[in-house]
């Protein structure tokens, strides 16, 4: 299984864990709060994608959200070459009866190479929908439960409630307050 994530992350690039983002402690303070109100927040914050997907690969589905991130990159793919190319590999790897990292998707039985000949950016739109659906009301809701969301809330939580923190933010208001 480990191999076959990997083989997609080689498809798909642009999704990778990149760990040359590092995030601002800015940034991180608003995660846990900013991802708990919503999936498409979530889903907007990088970190916040590093962690759903860690908690996807413990629940054997992160197959899901990186479906649903090779859409949402697919979409903005130019020219018909391009589109040709990443329209199969998404095809191959996620919806294909021998797709390494196969999702589940209704009609999926009646997808064939065929629809790879004339792609367009929607082309995947109402399977990426039923996935998103799936994340949003089942994998989501026990995210937001896990450890590993808990533990990032608790950390965020430390890192507010510091001296260094609370410090800069004494800076902050008298800079301003001046």
């Amino acid at each position: 299984l480990l191999t076959k994530m990997a083989l997609c992350l080689d498809f798909f690039p642009e999704i990778n864990d990149s760990e040359s983002h590092p995030s601002s402690s800015h940034q991180t303070l608003k995660g846990t709060s900013k991802w708990a109100t919503s999936l498409e927040n979530l889903l907007e914050d990088p970190e916040g994608v590093k962690r759903f997907r860690e908690f996807l690969k413990k629940e054997f589905s992160e197959e899901n959200v990186l479906f649903w991130l090779a859409c949402e990159e697919f979409k903005k793919t130019q020219g018909k070459k391009q589109m040709q190319e990443k329209a199969k590999d998404i095809y191959m790897t996620f919806l294909s009866s021998k797709a390494s990292s196969q999702v589940n998707v209704e009609g999926q039985s009646r997808l064939n190479e065929t629809i790879l000949e004339t792609p367009h950016p929607l082309m995947f739109q109402k399977l990426q929908d039923q996935i998103f659906n799936l994340m949003k009301y089942d994998s989501y809701s026990r995210f937001l439960k896990s450890d590993i969301f808990l533990n990032q809330k608790k950390c965020e939580e430390q890192e507010e409630n510091s001296p260094e923190a609370q410090t800069a933010a004494k800076r902050a208001s008298r800079i301003y307050n001046t």
